[in-house]
Parts: structure tokens; C-alpha cells; sequence
């Protein structure tokens, strides 16, 4: 579980639960635009489109073998009509730079995932007026490899409400390796506010790593959410 003392040092309060996903439908365009407001790091770069880290059938820095994207996109559907969920394309939300982490928001088809916990198991499926799973991948910039071990806190708002203010949790997927991700319901289409909390990687540190993602760190987007029929 997670716990934050509000202030922006989001931590964890026990070991990293483990949640296996399977990736979402095929990519599609994105209208997001962005915006790196954080209080450390360098201003993140904007992007609208093809930059979606979740969806491509194997995570850089991890030989996945000979698994295409399309066994993802036939998973998550299989497993979405299992649950009675309608697929949802994938969307980028919004990427960013933070000291070279490359920071990358994807709304994507919600699927059930489990928690485990190191002794106990528990199924998670999305709740019947779920829009998307908002997926966060956090990679090193230069070498695309997935970032693990930091905290994810995500919320969005929209004319005054705020319709998501959860943390994400840490997952692993075949398909997508580790990343961050919470099931997110909104109240229709329009213009969302995107913000996410990034905390520091809380591991050893190879030499590389010495000066980077030391404190918290913030980044906002923009995206339009258009239901699916």
C-alpha cells in the first residue's frame, strides 16, 4: 500500500506490491500537450504521438523473445471481454524529461490485475464505470531501459473537480515489463489536468545514477478524453 505525507515525499509503507497487466489495443494518436512543471530536473518536452512506450511487445533493456505487439493487443482483448470491458485504444497522454528519465502517461484498455503482497494474492477487477488504465512508464532516456523502485501519484482534474487522486501501482507485464498503472473512471469526454507525482527511485544506485532523481518530482498534462461508443 501506498501512504503520502501530502507535502510531495510519496513512499511506500510496505514492499513493492507486484501487479502482473497485460498491455492495451493497437496505438493510437494522441491530442495531449505538455507542460514539465516540477520542482527539480530540467523542463520535460512536449509530444503528441507515436512516443508510447507500453505497446510495442516487448520492453526495451529485457529480451522478450519473439512476442509481436499483436499478442498483446489479443491478450488485453481476450481479457477485457473476459471482464466485460470494451477495448480501449491506446492513447499517449503525455510524455516528459526528468534528468533523463523519460517520463511517458498512456491511457489504455483496463484489464483485472493482481496484487500480491508477499504472502497473499487478491484480484483486481475494474469497476463497471472504469474509462481507461492509466499506464506510467518511467525509462532512462538514453538507453529506454525501465526504471523501478519509484512511486507514481496521479491525479486529474477538470472545471473545478477532480474525478482521479490515487496512487499508481508498481507493476510487471510480459509484454511491458515493470511500469506504473491504476484503473482511472471519468465523467465524460472533454479536457482533462493531468499531474503526476514522481518520487525518487528508492534502490542502490550504480555510479551513473549519483546525482539524479534526488526529491520529488512533478509533471502536467493536457489530453482529451473522448469515450468509446
Amino acid at each position: 500500500m501506498f501512504t503520502t505525507d501530502r507535502r510531495g515525499a510519496l513512499r511506500l509503507a510496505a514492499p513493492l506490491a507486484l501487479a502482473g497487466a497485460l498491455a492495451g489495443c493497437g496505438a493510437a494518436s494522441s491530442t495531449a500537450t505538455t507542460a514539465d512543471t516540477g520542482s527539480t530536473g530540467t523542463t520535460g518536452t512536449g509530444s503528441t504521438g507515436s512516443t508510447a512506450t507500453g505497446d510495442s511487445g516487448g520492453m526495451s533493456g529485457m529480451d522478450m523473445g519473439s512476442t509481436p505487439a499483436a499478442t498483446s493487443s489479443a491478450a488485453a482483448a481476450s481479457e477485457a471481454a473476459a471482464a466485460g470491458v470494451k477495448p480501449v485504444p491506446t492513447q499517449v497522454l503525455g510524455t516528459a524529461d526528468w534528468q533523463g528519465m523519460k517520463i511517458t502517461a498512456s491511457a489504455m484498455t483496463p484489464v483485472p490485475f493482481l496484487i500480491y503482497n508477499g504472502t497473499t494474492m487478491q484480484e483486481v477487477k475494474p469497476p463497471a464505470d472504469v474509462s481507461f488504465h492509466l499506464m506510467v512508464d518511467l525509462n532512462d532516456a538514453q538507453t529506454n531501459v525501465a526504471i523501478p523502485y519509484a512511486s507514481v501519484w496521479g491525479t486529474i482534474k477538470a472545471g473545478g473537480k477532480t474525478p482521479f487522486d490515487e496512487s499508481l501501482w508498481p507493476m510487471i507485464s510480459r509484454y511491458m515489463g515493470p511500469h506504473y498503472g491504476n484503473d482511472v473512471a471519468l465523467p465524460g469526454a472533454g479536457s482533462y489536468q493531468l499531474t503526476l507525482l514522481i518520487s525518487p527511485p528508492v534502490s542502490a544506485r550504480h555510479l551513473e545514477y549519483e546525482d539524479v532523481w534526488l526529491k520529488p518530482h512533478t509533471v502536467n498534462f493536457t489530453f482529451h478524453w473522448q469515450p468509446m461508443s
